[in-house]
């Protein structure tokens, strides 16, 4: 499935900085080149990604919200929320899960994009880290039912947040039920760019030739140059059905 719908507000919520510039920040680019508000939500500190015996948590944080920052100007983000959650012990609570429904109730999105809470080997050399599957466990939690009910959370609903239900639920990879693709052959050089912005985390490393080769394999599967694939949740349409496939 191929789709060239843009969403007018798009809520992208994950762990770490750089996690959404490595998976998804070509669709990103693609929605808010052509329109869309989209809002980044990091939900930890990124204090903890560093071997270096020298670097402490608190400096790493700094330096890691600055270089994302940075990463959603490229791409053209309108806001970027941090919520400081610890890195490295991130766990799906109903307190995180009540902050996530404050802010899509107050960005109100068509589509919020989050990773995939049941992946935990995504291949044969990779273990999921247990922050990007809490974090999307907490998304999905938040997106239903509670973002889109008065009775969850009416303190939320008194303090001025109305429910909100989200059209649809983009689950990036490493999913592995993808549905749908997205062509990012027109803002993969913004992808590019956006995680060179990660300087902390990429050294000496240049992404560009990895992640050309990456989105071409995805885009390889469907005729397309350069993809990123999501697995679709549709909750409330919001496009012509033949629009789908």
């Amino acid at each position: 499935m191929s789709n060239s719908y843009i969403p007018k507000r798009a809520v992208f919520i994950y762990a770490h900085a750089d996690d959404i510039e490595f998976g998804v920040a070509g669709t990103a680019a693609l929605w808010a080149k052509n329109g869309c508000e989209v809002y980044y939500i990091l939900i930890t500190d990124s204090g903890s990604g560093s071997h270096d015996p020298e670097m402490t948590r608190e400096r790493l944080a700094a330096i890691r919200r600055e270089e994302q920052q940075r990463s959603a100007d490229i791409v053209g983000v309108k806001e970027v929320v941090f919520l400081g959650y610890t890195d490295g012990q991130l766990e799906p609570t109903l307190p995180l899960r009540k902050e996530l429904v404050k802010w899509i109730r107050h960005f109100r999105p068509n589509v919020v994009v989050c990773g995939d809470p049941t992946t935990f080997f995504p291949n044969n050399t990779r273990i999921n880290h247990p922050d990007h599957r809490a974090a999307a466990t907490a998304a999905i939690d938040a997106v239903f039912p509670s973002a889109d009910s008065h009775l969850i959370f009416p303190e939320l609903v008194a303090a001025g947040y109305a429910p909100h239900k989200v059209n649809y639920v983009y689950i990036s990879y490493p999913s592995q039920e993808p549905n749908l693709y997205i062509d990012i052959s027109e803002t993969l050089p913004l992808k590019v760019e956006a995680l060179r912005a990660h300087k902390s985390q990429m050294k000496d490393w240049d992404p560009e030739q990895p992640l050309h080769d990456w989105s071409a394999g995805v885009g390889n599967r469907v005729g397309m140059a350069h993809a990123e694939m999501f697995r679709r949740i549709t909750l409330n349409p919001d496009e012509p059905t033949d629009q789908e496939g």
